[in-house]
């Protein structure tokens, strides 16, 4: 019966077609290079983070939010971090700011360490000198700019301490202290 099938196939293609239109799928494909433009966010300040890079003032309800857990680990420390109004962009991805997007720059006592673009990360314990450390995650855009609210870049930082301890012997886990843009 070629006259029901007819009538399917069109009703079939009307679907297809209108899922496209309306950007539906799997979130798998990419747009090609170029292609997309966001709309600007937020304003570029003259003023820079402790890194040399300018910051990104966003107002407090659309900022992205960051918090730092620091727990021992044998050989260092496992660092985990909890996003809110944020997602780490791709490797590769192109230098533009887009609404809470970007990535993570981990710090120890102002000391860039690592750019994560995940939620977790190991500290290497040859990183931690005897003391007390601040380990500090800070959210960036793709293009360089520091994510802030009020003028303070968003972070968190977690306070932890090296003492030299015994193999296998406990230490205590480091604490998120929330820092301005929270």
């Amino acid at each position: 019966m070629p006259w029901t099938r007819r009538p399917l196939a069109a009703l079939a293609a009307c679907v297809l077609l209108s899922c496209a239109a309306a950007g539906c799928g799997t979130g798998e494909a990419r747009e090609p290079a170029g292609s997309f433009t966001p709309a600007p966010v937020g304003t570029v300040l003259d003023t820079t983070d402790g890194s040399g890079r300018h910051l990104r003032e966003v107002a407090e309800e659309d900022a992205p939010e960051v918090g730092v857990e620091v727990t021992p680990d044998s050989g260092g420390w496992d660092v985990r971090l909890a996003f809110r109004r944020f997602r780490c962009s791709a490797p590769g991805a192109g230098p533009t700011a887009v609404t809470g997007r970007g990535l993570a720059h981990l710090f120890v006592d102002g000391r860039r360490v690592a750019r994560l673009r995940a939620h977790e990360y190991h500290l290497p314990g040859r990183l931690i000198p005897r003391g007390t450390h601040h380990v500090t995650a800070r959210l960036y855009a793709d293009d360089g700019t520091a994510w802030a609210v009020h003028g303070e870049p968003v972070q968190s930082t977690a306070d932890i301490t090296e003492s030299d301890a015994e193999a296998g012997a406990p230490r205590p886990p480091g604490t998120a202290t929330p820092a301005a843009g929270e």
